[in-house]
């Protein structure tokens, strides 16, 4: 014991630790009790205790945002885009549950996918941590931009290690062992092989054939996609929806009163001019990844989210506006996805079966050679309308985990300078999403009532089959 000061206060040494010890005199008439103090200081050289990495559901939503933004950076088609959101969740997912016996494997329910490998119950995996790795790493193979996501994920990586270096290693190691075993499970789907395959054959012969459209008169964008593996359908067929009207110019058939309809909706559009509700929900559902814009000789492309990003934000929104934790919030993500991307699958083998010619080209030849439609019209045919199909499975499977009725503002488009929309349920925004390809001007009304309806039937196909959760 070494005196200090002259006031009773004294030090203890042990270890590498202090203790401070004040020593109070008695009392006046005390019988000389003392009142004691211990004030245990640690030095720096005390190892300290190691904290748990804390991940959010808004970690999660932050890293699907990032991910969105590179796929409209790099430009993916519908379809495609549609299957990079599908695998990353699958892999998140497939942690996730392992934690939390509320949710079900999808070994066994989704085609070729058997048990992930399983998480070593003696290392410190953090799941959720475990969960964005496997996110990260099988979104990072299916983009181009992949310098993006490794940017982003390394300042994730180091944030991590920093708290808990050990755990951090333990969920990398094991996060990036699921992420392999995902992608060696992608390599079966048949995408590789489409790429390949010969470019779509446009049949001049018959005019009532698809045909390339303005401004830029692309060829059909995949027309092999009913050949990508399903996640959870039968086929890509399995879905096929009734027969579109018969192509006719005749003035008293059903075919040809859907294209005069496109036509006088357009014009009247054009003569309300920016005031029309109409032209803000063609806009507000555009998601068209690119449209172009001619200048004289100069071209400029303007960049958006795709159909099914924008029923992703959606999610987004419910699982925020119910504060899911983050095993629902991956939930969501996950079979909203699935149904997302076995609807494109659905919907574009229809297109490329039925073959069918865009309004714009036959008004211009037939009926106003200098009509335009309110909004560019995407090259692949027309029927059905992919809007129509995958909002209606997107909507549905929406519905069942966050139940009807639910009310939601959609601020998807904020950032594409569009304002909110507000809607009372999750079909009345998918209702609004496919009559918009008619105020759009680039479908008739064939394409989406029957679109919605094939849609439909394709969510509850997923929702009765895929069996996600233990919840009867």
């Amino acid at each position: 014991m070494n005196l200090m000061n002259k006031k009773n206060i004294f030090s203890l040494r042990s270890g590498n630790q202090r203790m401070f010890i004040d020593v109070i005199p008695p009392l006046k008439g005390g019988r000389g009790m003392f009142l004691i103090i211990f004030s245990v200081l640690f030095l720096t050289s005390c190892k300290k205790e190691a904290q748990e990495i804390t991940i959010t559901p808004d970690d999660f939503h932050n890293t699907v945002d990032k991910l969105t933004k590179v796929m409209v950076h790099d430009i993916f088609s519908p379809p495609v885009a549609s299957r990079i959101y599908n695998y990353p969740n699958i892999a998140a997912y497939e942690i996730i549950r392992q934690n939390n016996t509320n949710y079900k494997t999808l070994s066994g329910q989704l085609h070729g996918l058997t048990q992930v490998p399983q998480a070593d119950t003696t290392k410190a995996v953090n799941f959720e941590a475990a969960a964005l790795i496997a996110y990260l790493e099988v979104g990072k193979e299916l983009v181009f931009s992949e310098d993006k996501v490794t940017t982003y994920r390394d300042s994730i990586y180091n944030s991590w290690a920093s708290i808990n270096e050990s755990s951090f290693n333990d969920s990398k190691t094991y996060g990036l062992l699921v992420a392999q075993y995902i992608k060696d499970w992608i390599k079966t789907d048949n995408y590789a092989q489409t790429r390949t395959m010969p470019k779509f054959s446009v049949q001049t012969d018959d005019p009532g054939r698809w045909q390339p459209t303005p401004p830029d008169y692309m060829d059909g964008i995949e027309p092999h996609w009913r050949e990508i593996r399903p996640s959870i359908i039968d086929s890509a067929a399995q879905f096929t929806p009734s027969k579109h009207p018969d192509f006719s110019l005749e003035k008293d058939t059903q075919f040809y009163k859907e294209l005069i309809e496109t036509y006088e909706v357009g014009k009247a559009i054009k003569v309300e001019g920016e005031t029309s509700e109409k032209l803000q929900i063609a806009q507000f559902w555009d998601c068209n990844p690119y449209v172009s814009t001619h200048k004289g000789h100069l071209m400029f492309a303007t960049k958006k989210i795709t159909p099914g990003a924008h029923w992703i934000g959606i999610c987004k929104i419910a699982c925020q506006k119910t504060e899911a934790d983050f095993a629902k919030t991956v939930y969501a993500y996950t079979k909203t996805s699935i149904a997302i991307a076995d609807a494109f699958i659905s919907c574009w083998d229809e297109k490329y079966r039925s073959n069918l010619i865009r309004p714009e080209t036959l008004i211009n030849q037939h009926i106003d050679e200098n009509w335009e439609p309110v909004l560019q019209t995407p090259p692949f045919p027309e029927y059905t309308s992919g809007h129509s199909v995958v909002s209606g499975a997107a909507a549905t499977v929406l519905t069942q985990i966050f139940g009807d009725n639910f009310a939601f503002n959609d601020d998807t488009e904020l950032q594409y300078g569009l304002p909110i929309r507000s809607f009372t349920s999750f079909n009345q925004a998918a209702n609004e999403a496919a009559i918009s390809r008619l105020y759009g001007g680039i479908h008739y009304r064939a394409a989406i009532d029957l679109g919605l309806e094939q849609g439909r039937e394709l969510g509850n196909f997923v929702v009765k089959k895929l069996q996600m959760t233990t919840a009867k």
